[in-house]
């Protein structure tokens, strides 16, 4: 497919350049990294280095013991960034996240103590099991990456990134996440159990000695670091967007919001959302413009979480992952 006449927001040829392809490279590394301690969870390694690349934030969800905090867990040891862990309970409350203010008796004054929030990678395990009073303190530090306390906004780390987790089952003292809070994450990311073949690999390293707490025994070593994050970023932004995807975006977005199943379908922040993730995706193949198979590949994780379903349509076996299916297969796609 030739490249499509550029949009006025980017220029084509960036991608090219040796900063560019060595930061790829870089990336493309963390695989291989990371499968020193995971094994065949490449799609959700991808998933996490595409929302690196569009400063955006992922929210893991699959069953347990499938590997989602082990996962973040070795992305943070592949790159040379600052990460913290917190563990969401009930009793979580939210200056534990964001920090507070502490008084010292030596100064007889007042100042703040920053929280876990303060890093570049924030690890939110099992966020789905605090309150949404504690769900809601990530919200400012999510999309305006600063922390507001006492009036006074606090700016946090660049690059700062969101992983959480959570679990499809095990409701029972669960906190669901509201439309406001899950549309805050770039993507969500489902992952599946391991393949037999998989399984066996998993279970002959834990017979060899592995031990999943002790990364750094396991040979995970940092590969990328901001400054490659950074030259991938503008490669990003350089990449080529046509009129006719641009179109094609939207056409898929609002086509969701049209499904009889649908009560809310996928907002104009989620179709921005599609471009930036099909965008990244493409430079991370090799490409400097975005072909509809780009679009395609990303709109199950971009859009999965910005579909609200009517209350009788899981009853009939749809689900928002099907609604996207049949988005795709009829909207036109462009030539």
């Amino acid at each position: 497919m030739s490249a499509p006449s550029p949009v006025p927001t980017g220029t084509a040829g960036s991608s090219g350049t040796a900063g560019a392809d060595a930061a790829r490279a870089s990336l493309e590394a963390l695989r291989s990294e990371i499968a020193k301690a995971v094994v065949g969870q490449d799609s959700t390694v991808t998933g996490l280095v595409v929302a690196l690349l569009c400063r955006g934030h992922v929210l893991l969800e699959g069953v347990p013991g499938v590997a989602k905090t082990l996962l973040v867990r070795a992305l943070a040891a592949s790159l040379e960034l600052d990460t913290k862990r917190v563990q969401f309970t009930p009793d979580l409350m939210p200056g534990d996240v964001t920090g507070s203010l502490v008084y010292d008796a030596r100064t007889a004054e007042f100042s703040f103590q920053p929280g876990p929030v303060f890093t570049n990678l924030l690890l939110a395990d099992e966020i789905n099991r605090t309150p949404p009073k504690t769900q809601s303190s990530l919200l400012e530090a999510m999309e305006e990456r600063q922390v507001t306390v006492d009036g006074i906004p606090r700016p946090l780390p660049e690059p700062f990134l969101v992983a959480a987790t959570q679990n499809p089952v095990e409701y029972e003292g669960t906190y669901p996440l509201p439309e406001a809070q899950l549309d805050r994450f770039l993507l969500k990311l489902t992952v599946p159990l391991p393949t037999r073949d998989d399984e066996i690999h998993v279970l002959t390293r834990h017979a060899a000695g592995f031990e999943p707490r002790d990364l750094q025994a396991a040979g995970i070593r940092p590969v990328a670091g901001a400054a490659d994050l950074e030259s991938a970023r503008a490669a990003v932004a350089a990449t080529t967007v046509s009129p006719e995807i641009a179109g094609y975006v939207v056409d898929i977005c609002r086509a969701t919001r049209d499904s009889p199943s649908v009560s809310l379908g996928v907002s104009p922040r989620g179709a921005t959302a599609l471009l930036s993730t099909a965008r990244a995706w493409a430079w991370l193949t090799g490409r400097d413009y975005v072909t509809p198979d780009d679009v395609k590949a990303l709109a199950l994780p971009t859009l999965r979480h910005r579909i609200h379903l009517r209350p009788e349509a899981p009853m009939d076996g749809v689900t928002p992952d099907s609604v996207i299916s049949a988005v795709l297969a009829h909207v036109p796609v462009p030539r």
